[in-house]
């Protein structure tokens, strides 16, 4: 990974003289007071390494008449240089020929330049930017909308499910009626089946009186009639036991059917439209409990690409188009997890490039800012940042008035009269 080994800049912004020697691996803080050119410092290697799109819209300090000046020396043996009137940029590799700005672009990540681009982004903007890095944002954008489809479509269902289940427990239920409607003239056929039943056992009736008398007309004929008395005898006894087994069938509850089928069948279909609603209710179940399967499936394979993706940090990810780590947000992370989110991710945008710049870091604490040093060190990464703050304890080095503090200007940012001119003490960091 390519670093910044050492770097100068005079006249920039705020800045008069600073020349600062970046810590290899961590965090390097530029401290100081408010428009001192702690930010000044940041805007100058920017503008020197991303081209002219960094440049400050007035990047001469105003109240000199010297030209701006950088001069920065990167780890793989590149020099940037901006200075004279026009600042224009000079690359010079380390055999001494010059390159040009397509180069610096080519291992020098712009979010690396500018980091509070990326910060201020919305979370789906980040999340969009880290699908992109790893290449799986088409097939995960994907997912998102079948998961999104089938969500509101089971939202619907649900919906639909819910009412049918009310709808019907509010219904009307009467028991111990038929299934189906009941027709009158299916009533009357039965109604008349057991009068004609009725009729049969009135003419059996009648057929035990017939062989009853014509058995007492032949008894006194018995010896020449034993034949026809026996046969009648016979069919005397059959009659007497089919007459025991006969009984009348009532038409009473047809009849009072046929008198009240219209409430009946209101009833019935009352039955059968509840019968209806319930089932109803129990398809429109089923299909939620199926779009919940397949939205489960969905979750699932947008999970398993993830975990096949090659991600700038464990515990991170995207989820329905949002930045998460470790389980949140990007407005629930601490600062520290910010920063170290957003740093990994540039880093992942361009591998090769080592460095960020990182501006207003006074919303760390101590503790904070300690604990993101130490990643960064263990990462291999370089972060030149700046903090509002004196504090030795916080600060690698403190700007004042455009110079840090407790070094002498050089001699070439000096004021402009010889009697104030001091030099700069060659070996200072």
């Amino acid at each position: 990974m390519i670093k910044i080994n050492n770097l100068e800049i005079e006249n920039v912004k705020r800045v008069k003289a600073v020349r600062i020697m970046p810590t290899t691996s961590g965090l390097t803080v530029i401290g100081g007071k408010n428009g001192q050119g702690k930010t000044s410092v940041l805007d100058a290697i920017a503008w020197a390494l991303g081209g002219n799109k960094f440049q400050p819209s007035q990047p001469q300090r105003t109240d000199s008449t010297i030209p701006p000046k950088i001069h920065i020396e990167l780890s793989n043996g590149l020099v940037a240089e901006r200075a004279g009137k026009n600042s224009s940029l000079k690359v010079i590799d380390p055999s001494g020929n010059k390159v040009g700005q397509k180069l610096l672009d080519s291992f020098i990540d712009q979010l690396a330049l500018n980091l509070p681009k990326f910060m201020e982004a919305s979370s789906a903007e980040k999340g969009k930017t880290l699908l992109q890095i790893i290449g799986v944002g088409d097939k995960l954008a994907k997912f998102d909308l079948q998961e999104q489809q089938l969500f509101n479509r089971r939202t619907e269902i649900g919906r639909i499910a819910d009412q049918k289940k009310k709808y019907a427990k509010e219904m009307t239920f009467y028991e111990g009626v038929p299934k189906e409607p009941v027709s009158a003239s299916e009533l009357i056929r039965q109604q008349q089946e057991i009068l004609a039943r009725n009729g049969e056992n009135a003419r059996k009736r009648a057929n035990l009186s017939h062989y009853a008398e014509k058995a007492n007309s032949l008894h006194a004929q018995i010896e020449e009639l034993q034949r026809q008395y026996d046969e009648a005898q016979n069919n005397l006894e059959i009659a007497q036991k089919s007459a025991l087994d006969l009984h009348n069938e009532s038409t009473e509850e047809l009849e009072k059917n046929i008198t009240e089928i219209d409430t009946l069948n209101l009833k019935i279909r009352t039955n059968l439209d509840r019968e209806k609603a319930e089932i109803d209710a129990e398809g429109y179940a089923k299909q939620y409990e199926d779009l919940t399967k397949e939205i489960e499936t969905v979750r699932q394979d947008r999970t398993n690409l993830l975990d096949k993706a090659d991600l700038p940090l464990p515990e991170l990810t995207v989820q329905s188009g949002n930045l998460i780590y470790k389980n949140q947000q990007w407005d629930c992370m601490s600062a520290s997890e910010q920063l170290k989110v957003a740093t990994a991710i540039v880093r992942k945008l361009n591998p090769e490039c080592g460095f960020v710049l990182m501006d207003k870091l006074e919303q760390m604490d101590s503790d904070t800012l300690q604990e993101f040093g130490a990643w960064l060190e263990q990462e291999g990464l370089q972060a030149i940042a700046t903090r509002v703050s004196t504090s030795a304890n916080e600060c690698s080095i403190i700007i004042e008035d455009g110079y840090v503090k407790g070094e002498d200007m050089p001699l070439s940012a000096a004021p402009e009269t010889k009697s104030e001119k001091k030099t700069w003490k060659a070996g200072s960091f």
